[in-house]
């Protein structure tokens, strides 16, 4: 079951059963979901067994995009294609010599051409009269016999033959694309190193005891047990790690081009590679609960899902292929009357019509397309939740952005060192660092971690009496023989005034770094101002890129920040966004959204997937930042960005219309060959075997041309 003329025969064999609500169809992973209200499902079974469809029962634990299995062509059917083959080109050597298409050795071979690859074809073509279907077998048997009782017997071997090799090479086409999905679940190994140790600890966050390292399958390994990843192998399930350090290449789960270090602490995903260094990590999700499992799932659902131009299209070949069946009979029958001739042309012209007619090109073009589309964007770590999101991607007019944690890091950094009263830059650090050092506010791990950044080589200094000024800073005496006594401070602007150290030089450096939107605070001596630092959140390396890139596609941006107005603009001028906009609750940014959409069009939203949640909802598109092990954002979002980089949004624009292009590639040439072949035959030029070569050949280049979409990705970089 890959094509739809299958699935429009079960729809109607088994859609009339009562008890049954309702069909999904997956074609490309040959699966088909019944939801009834059956007692025994065995009567679904013997109906999809009278059909020829051969069903097995899949089970629920069975990884997504793993059950279908590829097709081969074994070598009995080899030979009797290649029997078919040879008996059709010498009924058409014979007929061609002799002049005669019902001369005895002609019509031997055809025989033999027919009993090789003719009888499927046949078989099934009696399956959908029985079932009042019309698909390409019945228009192929339909066309067989025709051309067998006006005596065309070459045509009736070569068809024949032409048709079933057609059918071989199309599984075999489609099968690539089923394979860019299933190579998701192949990313993470089958097998992990596990410590077995003694004692029912011995797996945990606890030091190794005795005990030795086994290799067990992935399906055994419980969550909490204690798994090693050595260098240049591929980590087995989604842990955590508790020893040791590497870098690890993440690309197949989050799209990141460098390797990521990882430390105590770190999440590892299954599938990545280590490059360099040895983990042992404690698992924390079974198999089937990866986040590699839940993306391979969710890109089977997506695909699963009809886009529009496939809906369109679906409907629209409802209604052709009978509209031509009928326009063949008027054309066999009326033909003779209006236009003269005999009776056999007119029958052959339209047995060659409802040969062309078959609407298989058209509709297999959208799926191919579209699931090699998700495949590429799940490759480059973002997870589109359907082909609907796919195709709408190209139509994003407005991209709003949230500020913290999407365009900026989500976390203070140091951004300025000013000295004052000829205290040192670096001595001055030295100090703020000591003095923060205890504490656990934002501001004040920004202040460590900007004096560690720098690499300063004097040590942090020993401080005394440390105490917390609840809202306005810190304070604490400085150890040493010239810095002991009364208490050094630290804090913001209202903590200077209290201390009555202000002055207007002071002052009009704070204005300047908060009229900056960063936050500033002042390091006093016991006599005055020696220094001011300026924190702030900082933007991603990537996001000016990203705004750059949107901006070339068209696209206009815009940032919504819960964050005041200054710092809003802060951020967003250096980045290139005209229109920022602070002070918003969830309610307003989602009313913004809203309004974007009202003034310009399609609009977009990226956050968080949280606190962005009316927004993202809103949002003709929503776009979570950061998904990667987040079970949540890729359950809701329209389309997963697995890493934080905001680059990925134009990509993610850029590949919809990739697909777009493709598409519309794909129906101009379906629909093109057919109307060239239908006038050909029509005129007298055509012949069977010719409108099968054109049909199939049509299936071949479209989906060949849908599959071209998988690369996009690599010609990009």
């Amino acid at each position: 079951m890959d094509c739809p003329t299958e699935e429009r025969l079960i729809r109607n064999r088994i859609e009339p059963m009562p008890g049954v609500v309702r069909l999904d169809f997956n074609l490309l992973s040959r699966e088909l979901t019944v939801h009834h209200r059956l007692d025994d499902t065995e009567v679904l079974v013997v109906a999809l067994k009278a059909l020829d469809m051969a069903p097995r029962v899949l089970d629920d634990s069975a990884p997504a995009a793993s059950s279908s299995e590829a097709p081969r062509l074994g070598v009995r059917q080899k030979l009797l294609l290649a029997a078919s083959g040879v008996a059709a080109v010498l009924a058409e050597v014979l007929a061609w010599t002799t002049g005669q298409d019902a001369a005895l050795p002609v019509l031997a071979c055809a025989v033999v051409s027919l009993l090789c690859a003719g009888l499927p074809t046949l078989r099934k073509g009696w399956i959908a009269l029985r079932n009042l279907t019309i698909n390409i077998y019945f228009l192929m048997s339909l066309a067989v016999v025709g051309a067998v009782a006006i005596g065309k017997w070459p045509e009736v071997a070569m068809v024949v033959f032409l048709f079933a090799l057609a059918e071989e090479i199309e599984a075999l086409s489609l099968e690539r694309a089923r394979q860019a999905i299933r190579a998701l679940t192949a990313l993470a190994p089958d097998t992990a190193e596990v410590w077995q140790g003694d004692g029912a600890r011995a797996a945990a966050d606890a030091p190794r005891g005795a005990g030795q390292w086994l290799t067990r399958a992935v399906g055994e390994v419980t969550i909490g047990s204690r798994i090693r990843v050595r260098t240049g192998t591929r980590v087995p399930l989604d842990a955590r790690v508790v020893a040791g350090r590497a870098a690890l290449d993440q690309a197949p789960i989050t799209g990141e081009s460098l390797p990521v270090d990882k430390a105590a602490g770190d999440p590892l995903y299954a599938g990545s590679i280590a490059v360099d260094g040895v983990l042992e990590a404690v698992v924390t999700a079974a198999a089937g609960d990866s986040t590699l499992a839940r993306i391979a799932a969710a890109v089977q659902e997506a695909q699963a899902q009809r886009a529009p131009t496939q809906r369109f299209v679906d409907q629209f070949a409802r209604f052709y292929t009978p509209a031509v069946v009928v326009l063949a009979v008027l054309i066999a029958a009326g033909g003779p009357f209006v236009f003269g001739g005999g009776w056999s042309d007119w029958l052959y012209k339209a047995l060659v019509l409802l040969v062309i007619a078959c609407p298989c090109a058209l509709v297999v073009a959208t799926p191919v397309t579209v699931v090699s589309g998700l495949a590429a964007a799940a490759r480059h770590g973002m997870l589109v939740k359907g082909g609907v999101w796919l195709e709408r991607g190209r139509l994003l007019k407005v991209v709003a952005f949230d500020k913290t944690g999407t365009l900026t890091r989500g976390a203070p950094v140091l951004t300025d060192a000013i000295a004052l009263n000829g205290l040192p830059v670096e001595e001055a650090l030295n100090i703020a660092a000591s003095l923060d050092e205890p504490s656990t506010h934002p501001v004040a791990r920004a202040i460590v971690s900007g004096w560690r950044a720098r690499q300063l080589g004097d040590a942090l200094v020993r401080i005394d009496d440390f105490a917390v000024l609840d809202g306005r800073g810190v304070k604490a005496r400085i150890d040493g023989p010239d810095r002991a006594g009364p208490f050094w401070h630290l804090g913001n602007h209202r903590l200077v005034e209290e201390l009555g150290l202000c002055s207007v030089e002071l002052e009009t450096t704070l204005a300047t770094l908060e009229g900056a939107g960063k936050t500033a605070v002042v390091l006093c001596s016991p006599q005055a101002p020696v220094a001011v630092f300026a924190v702030a959140d900082a933007a991603r390396p990537e996001s000016g890129a990203a705004v750059r890139a949107l901006k070339t596609l068209g696209v206009k941006t815009v940032m919504l920040t819960g964050d005041n107005p200054a710092t809003a603009r802060a951020i967003a001028g250096p980045l290139g966004i005209d229109d920022a906009r602070g002070d918003l609750l969830p309610q307003d940014k989602q009313d913004a959204v809203a309004g974007l959409a009202a003034q310009r069009g399609m609009t977009g939203m990226v956050g968080d997937g949280v606190n962005d949640a009316p927004a993202l909802a809103r949002a003709d598109i929503g776009f979570a930042m950061g998904a990667a092990g987040t079970a949540t954002a890729l359950e809701t979002a329209d389309v997963a960005i697995m890493d934080d980089d905001p680059r990925k949004i134009a990509a993610f624009i850029g590949l919809s219309r990739k697909v777009a292009g493709v598409l519309t590639q794909n129906i101009a040439l379906a629909l093109g060959i057919k109307v060239v072949f239908l006038v050909l035959a029509l005129a007298g030029e055509a012949t069977l075997w010719m409108a099968v070569f054109a049909d199939m050949g049509a299936s071949l280049l479209v989906v060949a041309n849908g599959l071209r979409v998988r690369g996009h990705f690599a010609k990009a970089r």
